[in-house]
């Protein structure tokens, strides 16, 4: 997604390998059997310990389907980051570290704080204690992207991406409860590709039909045991 849909402001990181962790990485591009385009560095989720990061391979066309990452190179290699996660990235050091057997692996040293903007935080504890443990029933997760001015953007994933009651889980569950517990925030923004949901729990087809039957509680935030 790019940064103007979602009015957060981006900068380029710094990012460092050590060099014994580029001497892996390049050995393992070079020998995939096929061409590598380069790596999608991400964070997958945010907990009370910090930053769950991710590091994957991108086969050389596969890059068309993220057009909106940043790209940077970094000794030859180029490395896209989704929008969201730049700023949480700036200083960021990626080691490789080799210890037993099966529990060699990259570490990752982060400096960010989980959240830069108070609010952005208040909304994250809320997700983690009250509203995905109550759309979990569901396979669904929502995570925050980020707060700008007033506006929460967040994205759905797991069956709420692409769930007919998706918009009724955001406007009638969850934005409810943020507005309740986080002063200054006015509005809840989606920007799920859900045209991509691969396992809906109610297929807009269905959703008219939903009703309140998913037997959430309505007071955790989930929203769907709101409608009649």
């Amino acid at each position: 997604m790019l940064a103007s849909e979602t009015g957060i402001e981006s900068v380029t990181p710094s990012i460092t390998f050590s060099q014994f962790c580029l001497e892996k990485l390049h050995e393992v591009i070079d020998g995939h059997s096929n061409e590598v385009a380069g790596l999608r560095l991400q964070i997958m989720r945010r907990t009370p310990e910090g930053f769950q990061h991710v590091l994957s391979m991108i086969e050389e066309g596969a890059q068309d389907k993220i057009p909106d990452d940043l790209v940077v190179s970094i000794e030859n290699i180029k490395v896209y980051i989704p929008m969201k996660d730049v700023k949480y990235l700036d200083g960021l050091k990626i080691d490789f570290e080799e210890q037993d057997e099966g529990q060699s692996g990259l570490e990752f040293t982060n400096p960010n704080p989980r959240w830069f903007d108070d609010r952005e935080e208040a909304i994250q504890q809320l997700f983690d204690d009250q509203i995905n443990p109550a759309i979990a029933g569901h396979g669904g997760m929502v995570n925050l992207l980020g707060v700008d001015g007033e506006d929460a953007y967040v994205e759905f994933s797991g069956g709420c991406q692409g769930c007919g009651q998706a918009n009724v889980t955001l406007g009638q569950g969850i934005e409810t409860a943020v507005k309740r517990f986080v002063p200054g925030i006015d509005r809840m923004v989606d920007v799920t590709n859900h045209a991509e949901g691969t396992h809906p729990y109610f297929k807009p087809s269905q959703a008219s039909h939903a009703g309140g039957s998913c037997g959430c509680n309505p007071n955790a935030g989930c929203g769907c045991g709101t409608q009649n």
